[in-house]
């Protein structure tokens, strides 16, 4: 790691946690926003109720959850503490091993759930359809970061469950006995160090996660850091109709997938992946590196007989500056279906700011501005490594990206598409990467032209 631009360094880490210093993090359910106004047709009462009321919420609530891992463990002791504070609130849990595949079959029906995550599948401008309106974003944005995202027409409809900083997690003792001394910083670097770790140890350089396909998805999150530039991912994709060119930051990123795939710095057969045990591999040594955002930290180094061993990475990047992008994980939000609505927010309210899951389960940052920041980033004070949140999209443009995606089902947060890339770059598809290429840009552009004009 560089050690330059170290006033950068502390200027981005300073402005960093001034994101997140606005408002105390014991905010909780009491100081919700009133009653709002939004789409027609669909009730933007807000669902909290003052302290003194808390008591006189009551239901049964099932709550939807993708944390296969301690939905019987950790969940039931939130809803012990949960209940201290509202006794009459019975909470049950379901938890998903495929999330975004399943809940997309639940939400076809109106059982779903009382709480759920909203899927990255269903549309922005879609979500009044099927969620319950939290309240006007302008007022939740005094105590939440990363409302943005989940806004429709200034409403919001889910409070994230942390915040995420992207790129790659690795073990630091596989990168030593592959006499790697230097976190690479380049995409050339990062390649050699794959191949320094095939050659020299047992470890699976890069370990996909193919057959999972939802873990695909994450290496979308490293965009910024490829483009080293916060407005590139909301304003630079929307102001060019050629995002999957040569040269062009979707383009370099997908291309370290290829080129891993291509050059065997993969596991042998990604269609046998299992998520489960490569955490454990990771963590003991077994693959050396994963793309992943900070939210599996903590549950890798659990697996860890040595969890100073897991260490993070930026994404490699060839931008003149090295950009780590904060950004949302899955938002909670409650089913317009749900028949006890303030029981079920009321949980998301106290999930968010009372049971600690962001930071600790969750991995990353509190979305509650005051929250203290996690530990694991000031390794890099004082490094040219700067962290920020992705600037919005222009006045009229909101929600744009996620719209040509959608009309062009090009799936930037689906798998599909890097399915295609893994397989034509092992040889299971006649494709080159650029054939690829071409037909996702010939797709985006397209529809680009198309929501553009209208």
């Amino acid at each position: 790691m560089k050690k330059s631009k170290t006033a950068m360094g502390l200027m981005t880490l300073t402005l960093m946690a001034s994101l997140f210093a606005g408002c105390s993090s014991n905010n909780n359910a009491n100081n919700e926003p009133a009653a709002t106004t939004g789409n027609a047709g669909t009730s933007t009462e807000a669902t909290t109720a003052p302290a003194d009321a808390a008591k006189d919420i009551k239901g049964d609530i099932t709550v939807i959850t993708q944390r296969t891992d301690i939905v019987d463990t950790v969940f039931k002791d939130y809803a012990t503490k949960f209940n201290e504070k509202y006794p009459d609130v019975k909470v049950n849990f379901e938890a998903l091993a495929t999330y975004e595949d399943q809940i997309k079959i639940r939400m076809s029906t109106n059982d779903y759930g009382d709480v759920l995550l909203l899927p990255t599948s269903v549309a922005i401008k879609d979500l009044p359809d099927f969620f319950e309106p939290l309240g006007k974003m302008s007022d939740l944005e005094q105590q939440y970061t990363g409302l943005e995202e989940r806004t429709v027409d200034g409403i919001s409809y889910g409070i994230p469950i942390t915040v995420n900083f992207s790129g790659v997690i690795y073990n630091k003792q596989v990168f030593k006995d592959a006499g790697i001394t230097e976190v690479p910083r380049t995409i050339d670097q990062y390649m050699t160090a794959l191949q320094s770790i095939k050659d020299k140890t047992e470890a699976v350089p890069l370990y996909t996660n193919y057959a999972a396909g939802w873990t695909l998805t994450q290496w979308e999150a490293d965009l910024a850091t490829v483009a080293g530039d916060r407005d590139y991912v909301n304003i630079g994709q929307v102001a060019s109709d050629d995002n999957f060119v040569k040269g062009q930051p979707h383009y370099d990123l997908y291309k370290v997938l290829f080129d891993a795939a291509q050059k065997g710095l993969i596991e042998e057969d990604p269609t046998t992946t299992d998520w489960e045990s490569s955490k454990a591999d990771l963590a003991n040594g077994k693959i050396g590196t994963m793309m992943l955002g900070s939210w599996a930290i903590g549950q890798i180094k659990a697996l860890a007989t040595n969890p100073d061993d897991i260490g993070f990475m930026p994404f490699p990047t060839n931008a003149s500056k090295v950009l780590v992008p904060l950004s949302d994980d899955y938002n909670l939000g409650v089913s317009i279906h749900s028949k006890n609505k303030e029981a079920a927010r009321a949980w998301v309210d106290w999930f968010v700011n009372e049971s600690g899951y962001p930071t600790t389960e969750g991995g990353g940052m509190s979305p509650v501005k005051g929250a203290e920041l996690p530990e694991i980033l000031k390794q890099f004070d004082g490094t040219e490594v700067t962290f920020d949140t992705l600037a919005p999209a222009k006045a009229g443009e909101e929600g744009w990206v996620d719209a040509i995606d959608k009309d062009a089902e090009v799936g930037l947060w689906q798998p599909d598409f890097k399915k295609v890339i893994i397989e034509a770059a092992i040889g299971n598809r006649k494709e080159s990467y650029d054939d690829i290429m071409k037909d996702l840009n010939d797709k985006w552009k397209a529809s680009s032209v198309k929501i553009k004009a209208q």
